[in-house]
């Protein structure tokens, strides 16, 4: 199933915030949602899982439009936003049992799925507790079980990372490939690009609403990177001579040095960086890595955003 976005245009009274947007996403993905803050990461997301209307373009499941026809969206589509509202007087199983009847759930398979839910996003042993009282790890896990509660194709997250802790972060990293595992869709906006370079096979980057580039991460990056190779070099002790010997190189630019490390643009070719390496060894430097910087989701990220909001 593929969930598609088609000029998608959203305006408020003070800005634009989401300008002609079109990508798609499809089940069995998980594709990272990435930009600056204020680039209209969730307002997109909002529209998707119909809870803000757009001013202008299409939203379509397998051709069909969302927006025309809501309901597929609550079947297919489900939402978890940055935080859960305030649910004082809720226990966690309440709660997960008031939106299985909001979705017209009837006894016995309401108890069912909602009891299959609870073990799945390991809430069992705090189902009696109150939402308010949990940590956001745990309401993070809430809100995952109730968009789960309509078995949904698709699953949207709004910065669902931010401020768990190391040990919740890698539980929600497993969770998320568990559910990609299913065949579901996952649509997953963070700052933290480094955890989505591990989980994602693709990605969607805007800026002030617009899109800079979309697809599967390993062509994206491709695509954007810079024409000039970064060459690190580290050696076993910091060595002033090798970075007076770097300068003379004439292949060389650029050239940025944090203790042993050295890090520099280099405009040879791989033949020509092997001879390079093969000169410092025999001048008797010690080598102890030597190879070309990896382009990733982050460096793209840096390479192709400015930093702008609306």
């Amino acid at each position: 199933m593929k969930l598609t976005v088609k000029h998608l245009r959203k305006e408020f009274a003070t800005c634009l915030a989401v300008d002609d947007l079109s990508f798609s996403i499809e089940t069995g993905e998980i594709t990272g949602f990435v930009g600056p803050n204020g680039a209209g990461k969730t307002t997109t997301m909002r529209i998707l899982s119909t809870i803000e209307t757009c001013t202008d373009g299409k939203v379509e499941l397998d051709g069909r439009s969302i927006l025309e026809y809501p309901e597929l969206a609550r079947k297919h589509i489900g939402y978890v936003p940055d935080s859960l509202p305030s649910n004082s007087d809720m226990t966690v199983h309440e709660y997960l049992d008031f939106f299985a009847r909001a979705y017209g759930l009837k006894t016995p398979q309401r108890q069912e799925t909602v009891s299959q839910l609870e073990e799945f996003t390991n809430l069992v042993g705090i189902k009696e507790k109150y939402i308010d009282s949990l940590s956001k790890g745990m309401k993070q896990r809430v809100s995952i079980a109730r968009a789960l509660i309509s078995d949904p194709d698709f699953i949207l997250m709004d910065e669902p990372a931010a401020g768990l802790d190391p040990r919740a972060r890698i539980e929600l990293r497993e969770l998320l490939k568990v559910l990609c595992e299913q065949g579901k869709g996952i649509l997953i906006s963070s700052h933290i690009l480094s955890e989505l370079s591990e989980i994602c096979t693709a990605t969607v980057i805007i800026e002030k609403g617009e899109l800079l580039t979309s697809g599967k991460i390993e062509e994206v990056v491709k695509k954007s990177s810079s024409s000039k190779r970064v060459l690190q070099i580290k050696t076993l002790e910091p060595n002033e001579m090798l970075g007076k010997k770097l300068v003379l190189e004439p292949l060389v630019d650029k050239i940025s040095v944090i203790g042993n490390s050295f890090e520099f643009e280099y405009d040879g070719t791989d033949q020509q960086a092997a001879e390079l390496l093969a000169t410092l060894i025999k001048e008797n430097y010690q080598i102890i890595s030597f190879g070309f910087k990896q382009q990733n989701l982050e460096s793209v990220f840096m390479n192709i955003t400015k930093g702008d909001v609306q």
